[in-house]
């Protein structure tokens, strides 16, 4: 890798660690209605898992430092972990469907991504909630059942995000960059 190819992939992950927590901070007062998850699966999706894990630690070192919420140790180690998995999976997505042609493909994509979105939100939040639990003293059953509706809204709210958004955005990115790894040209 040469140094402009270093210093291009560093710049994108610093901009789109920015991106995500901008938006964190901008939707605050939604709480679990995030597209930072969604961020950080493009991240890796179109820039590889390394690019799209180290944004998903990045965004949380910084914003679970300054965190609307409040500061937990155990639950910040959980939710940088948590969110690394976006970045990765989307990585291997990523290379997995290099040779998918997304324009003749956008319904059954958008489906693959909504559903995507949901099974990786639900793994982020059953760790983020195992890990909350013996924190605040609750037993982990009891966490998991009054965290309900903020996890079905977490989950639901990617689902649709990442159905509606990521062939798009995907597109639009390739486009941007001059390539046709998804069967999109510059025009």
């Amino acid at each position: 890798m040469t140094v402009s190819t270093q210093n291009t992939r560093a710049c994108l992950i610093a901009v789109l660690t920015a991106t995500c927590l901008a938006t964190n901070y901008a939707l605050a007062g939604l709480p679990n209605i995030k597209v930072m998850d969604f961020i950080v699966f493009i991240g890796g999706f179109c820039f590889g898992a390394f690019a799209g894990c180290l944004i998903g630690i990045l965004t949380w070192v910084i914003y679970g430092m300054i965190n609307p919420y409040g500061f937990v140790f155990q639950v910040w180690l959980a939710t940088m972990f948590s969110e690394a998995i976006y970045g990765v999976i989307g990585g291997l997505l990523g290379k997995n469907l290099a040779s998918t042609n997304f324009n003749d493909n956008h319904l059954r994509l958008s489906i693959l991504f909504g559903t995507v979105g949901f099974i990786l939100t639900l793994i982020y939040d059953l760790i983020t909630n195992v890990v909350y639990a013996p924190v605040f003293g609750v037993p982990i059953i009891v966490a998991i059942i009054f965290g309900m509706p903020f996890t079905v809204l977490h989950e639901c709210s990617n689902a649709i995000i990442f159905g509606v958004g990521s062939v798009p955005i995907i597109t639009r990115l390739e486009k941007f960059l001059g390539g046709d790894r998804f069967g999109v040209s510059k025009k």
